[in-house]
């Protein structure tokens, strides 16, 4: 058991086990000595029918390369554009280790992305091979297969319902592995060469964000900084081959790519893979990590889960909960403010542990985490306050896809709730003078956005600051806080950057909807706020035979809202799950130019829409979907 006035000896324990700095310039170096270092450590753990499965630094090196050279018999080589279609697993750092360990360009797509979103970033990326999970993901490919000329092969990670298929272009994980095999029992040093082909000049990965048109927009990181990125991760918190992480954020984004696989890598701290996202709060019980990087939803939903399950709890026991977090939260405002714990706080404390905290970390399986890190989008300091009143310190993070992950945080000597932190020591932040926009430089941030010359212009000053589209502010002690966006980008509490302006132009397409505004930064899903056509939507009640007298009892009508219903079903067709509207309120007043809701042109005013209609838009959250 570790408590918060402990914290400090156990850091420094953690910074004299860190394992030594690896050698390398380019991602495939870093693993390459990764795996001749550590051998026979345990370094991949994952579950399969319903048992752990383990994987060595060994095991693993010799998996990267059947899967590697299974590649380039294939055809694959320096430079080649590779993408991972799949849930997060083993299987795609395996995939992603070969591909780079060709000299190749990997780049993950989401599971949950819609078919046109998958085509256009095979297409912009112009992949030649490609990993799919299972045959749900193989089927989205297929489907615009014909429109994917440079595609040369698609790989199945997990062909369970494929045994009888076939297509020229469609190969199993295991045909690919014994390919790589063949090939190496012929030559068993013939992927030595082929490694050394890399240079940090090399594109390494590409990941793809949302941006202001709507389209996804690859960002480009190379070698030389991302590996650069990895060493600064290392410094920001020390992480040892002893400790424990769970992997089960979305590898294709940036958080779990970097921040996860390779500072694991980096480090040798062991990876558990989740069997999927819904048996997170069991998995993480079963692996008691020491370690956990999650999105501000995943540490709502333990909050949440407390205390729905207090409710079924006795009065006393209520009564016991309260107090021993109400103890905790004042030693937890202490230990922030830098001041000492009296001895009888903490024997009061160790009682609150043993009769109430312990069995809460247990049910929530952080017992044995040294330190929580919540990043990817904006949290609550009311929820990091909780976790250190339990006794778990977390500390937020902040970065961006294009800064390659973490660029401030706050750290053991350096928390102040509510903040992003300070800078991280591998880069330099600043705000704006005029605008108040925080501005970043580094040897981390990325290269630019494939294909889209004129938009990586755009983020950068004559001076090579780059424009994050965060409006902040910096304390005397160097803390900075977002306090607005530039743009109109929508971060999800589950960490998903969304474009409203997509969604609300495929809602204004419809002939019943005038005008939309979509709602969800900071929030669990997306919501929208509806403009309806006054004269198709009328002509639709009439023909219908729906009753109204006025504008307002039309918008108020349960046949219209189902007509619309229709409306949102459809666009949400387009798009990944994350990405779709949950809710909805129509506008019950006929809006005119005269209007502050609107513009001279009819279009809706954002912020003041959203800001207006606050207490409708909180009603649709508090609301079970």
């Amino acid at each position: 058991m570790r408590y918060l006035w402990q914290i400090e000896a156990e850091f420094a324990r953690a910074e004299k086990n860190a394992a030594a700095p690896l050698a390398g310039d380019t991602v495939q170096a870093l693993f390459w000595n990764a795996v001749a270092l550590r051998k026979n450590d345990i370094w991949l753990r994952q579950k399969e029918l319903g048992i752990w499965r383990a994987w060595t630094w060994h095991e693993t090196g010799e998996i990267v390369k059947e899967i590697a050279m299974g590649l380039h018999v294939l055809g694959m080589r320096v430079q080649d554009r590779v993408s991972i279609l799949s849930n997060t697993r083993a299987e795609w750092v395996w995939a992603d280790f070969a591909i780079l360990s060709l000299g190749g360009a990997s780049a993950g797509i989401y599971p949950t992305d819609a078919v046109s979103q998958v085509q256009y970033i095979l297409s912009d990326s112009q992949s030649r091979f490609l990993f799919v999970e299972d045959e749900e993901q193989l089927d989205k490919v297929l489907e615009v297969l014909p429109d994917l000329p440079n595609l040369s092969k698609i790989i199945v990670l997990d062909d369970k319902g494929l045994r009888h298929f076939e297509h020229p272009q469609v190969l199993s994980l295991k045909a690919l592995r014994h390919l790589g095999a063949t090939a190496l029992a012929g030559n068993p040093f013939g992927l030595d060469a082929l490694k050394n082909a890399s240079s940090p000049e090399h594109l390494a990965i590409l990941v793809y964000t949302s941006g202001t048109t709507g389209k996804p927009k690859g960002a480009m990181h190379h070698h030389s900084g991302l590996v650069y990125a990895i060493r600064g991760h290392a410094q920001i918190i020390a992480q040892t081959p002893q400790d424990e992480r769970m992997c089960f954020l979305p590898l294709c984004h940036i958080a779990e790519r970097v921040g996860g696989a390779f500072v694991c890598m980096y480090t040798g701290t062991k990876i558990n893979f989740v069997e999927n996202p819904e048996t997170v709060p069991e998995n993480i019980r079963e692996i008691s990590p020491t370690i956990i990087l999650a999105v501000p939803r995943v540490w709502e939903k333990f909050q949440s889960g407390v205390y729905l399950s207090l409710k079924e709890s006795t009065r006393f026991e209520q009564f016991m909960f309260h107090w021993a977090i109400e103890l905790g939260t004042k030693i937890a405002d202490q230990f922030l403010a830098g001041q000492s714990i009296d001895l009888h706080q903490r024997l009061a404390y160790r009682l609150a542990h043993w009769l109430v905290l312990a069995n809460v970390r247990k049910s929530l399986g952080i017992d044995q985490a040294r330190f929580l890190l919540s990043g990817a989008a904006p949290i609550s300091p009311k929820i990091l306050r909780w976790f250190f009143a339990l006794g778990v310190p977390m500390f937020e993070i902040w970065g961006m896809t294009e800064t390659c992950g973490g660029s401030s945080a706050n750290n053991l000597g350096f928390i102040k709730l509510g903040s992003i932190g300070v800078p991280a020591p591998h880069n330099e932040m600043k705000l704006d003078s005029e605008t108040g926009e925080i501005l970043i430089k580094g040897q981390n941030i990325f290269s630019g956005y494939l294909n889209l010359p004129d938009k990586t212009k755009e983020m950068f000053d004559a001076e090579g600051w780059m424009h994050t589209g965060d409006v902040g502010t910096e304390d005397a002690n160097g803390f900075f806080a977002i306090t607005d966006r530039m743009k109109d980008i929508i971060i999800t509490a589950g960490g998903k950057n969304i474009t409203p302006s997509e969604l609300e132009n495929e809602l204004k397409a419809s002939p019943y909807i005038t005008d939309a505004v979509i709602v969800g930064d900071r929030l669990p899903y997306l919501t929208a706020i509806i403009m309806v056509d006054h004269d198709n939507v009328e002509q639709y009640a009439q023909s219908h035979d729906i009753g109204f007298t006025n504008y307002e009892s039309l918008t108020q009508a349960q046949e219209i809202t189902k007509l619309i219903q229709l409306e949102v079903d459809q666009v949400n067709q387009k798009f990944a799950r994350v990405e779709q509207i949950k809710k909805f309120f129509l506008l019950s007043k006929k809006l005119s130019p005269e209007d502050e809701e609107v513009t001279p042109t009819m279009k809706l005013k954002r912020k003041l829409v959203i800001d207006k209609y606050a207490d409708l838009i909180q009603k649709m959250y508090a609301e079970r979907v």
